[in-house]
């Protein structure tokens, strides 16, 4: 995309810049079906006139959101390049992350288009990729640390990306197997008077866990998987005693652990291996006076070298817009009166103690 200098309009105070679209970038990639793109713009900069002639995108107003209109459009044009087309939600996204840099409240220099292009896995005719900046910095530190804490809100998808991430190292070899576990914590239920076998009791807590297998593996190819131990999708209290090489180990739902579990999970590490343990702190399941091991182990571990702790946010929900503005509904009551999740603290199933925000 090229553009025209910034320059001043006969009206005093005013900028106008002009962007011209390649050829081989149709407009309907820019401006989105039926002009959706070019709403979610216009919604965001108000006071900006902004007008298409052609393949032609004029931008007039305020200096500063005319520049950040321009930073827009060209971060647009670098996610266009690779290929992937531009959403509504990736164009709402990248103008938070424009923002945020331009008010000094962002604490990193990676642009919209770094973080909407970083690949993670391509299975089954899609790509998962991160869709925030802060995903970004998680799937990072997933990297470049041998266990991570990923914590956060329902649908910031913590677990869905550790296990493309685990699955890329499996399919890459870096590691040899893939071991999934969660804490079987009824929240509000109780697992004893569900019927049928213990296998049949704990299948539906592991269930979301296969449920993103499939999303990332051909189906028919999990069973063989874990028939010959590649991937192993197990309840926390089957880790007790083992010690895990060569492993992705996930820990999941790890708000519903206590002290004495996140500390024997975190010492099964084995050479060779790396360690990712999601959860929501706000939402725990544990019984009256269990204190809960993701809550704890923030400060004991926080500053220890290969550990990282990732925290995301309401902003960084990826399900309906509504998830988010529910989060942020549920934080600010709990903040006015003094309650988690509508309970008073210390009450049951919900402990006092570092949130982790």
């Amino acid at each position: 995309m090229t553009q025209t200098p910034t320059a001043q309009t006969p009206a005093q105070g005013k900028a106008r810049a002009q962007f011209t679209v390649p050829a081989q970038h149709p407009m309907v990639t820019v401006l989105g079906s039926g002009d959706s793109l070019l709403r979610v713009i216009e919604t965001a900069f108000p006071a900006a006139d902004i007008h298409v002639r052609g393949n032609e995108i004029s931008a007039t107003g305020d200096s500063r959101e005319v520049a950040l209109i321009q930073r827009l459009f060209d971060e647009m044009m670098l996610v266009l390049r690779t290929g992937q087309p531009m959403t509504e939600d990736a164009v709402e996204r990248s103008i938070a992350m424009l923002r945020a840099s331009e008010n000094g409240t962002s604490d990193g220099q990676e642009t919209p288009a770094e973080v909407l292009t970083q690949n993670i896995l391509s299975s089954r005719g899609r790509t998962i990729r991160p869709k925030t900046l802060n995903q970004k910095r998680y799937v990072d530190a997933i990297d470049k640390h041998t266990i991570v804490f990923g914590i956060g809100p329902a649908g910031t998808g913590k677990t869905y990306l550790a296990m493309a991430k685990a699955v890329q190292a499996l399919q890459s070899k870096q590691v040899n197997r893939i071991i999934l576990t969660r804490p079987a914590v009824e929240a509000g239920e109780r697992l004893g008077f569900l019927p049928g076998t213990l296998y049949e009791k704990i299948d539906p807590y592991l269930r979301p866990l296969y449920d993103a297998l499939h999303d990332m593996l051909d189906p028919d190819s999990i069973p063989r998987l874990m028939a010959a131990g590649t991937i192993e999708v197990a309840p926390l209290a089957y880790m007790r005693g083992r010690t895990l090489n060569d492993a992705f180990i996930i820990l999941d739902e790890a708000q519903n652990t206590s002290p004495e579990q996140m500390k024997m999970f975190l010492t099964r590490l084995g050479f060779d291996s790396k360690i990712v343990i999601t959860g929501d702190v706000t939402q725990v399941d544990l019984p009256n006076g269990t204190k809960s091991g993701l809550r704890q182990v923030q400060d004991i571990l926080e500053g220890l070298d290969d550990v990282h702790f990732s925290r995301l946010s309401s902003q960084d929900v990826v399900r309906h817009k509504l998830v988010g503005r529910i989060v942020d509904a549920y934080e600010k009551y709990d903040s006015k009166h003094g309650t988690e999740n509508g309970g008073h603290k210390g009450g049951r199933g919900r402990q006092t103690g570092h949130k982790g925000k």
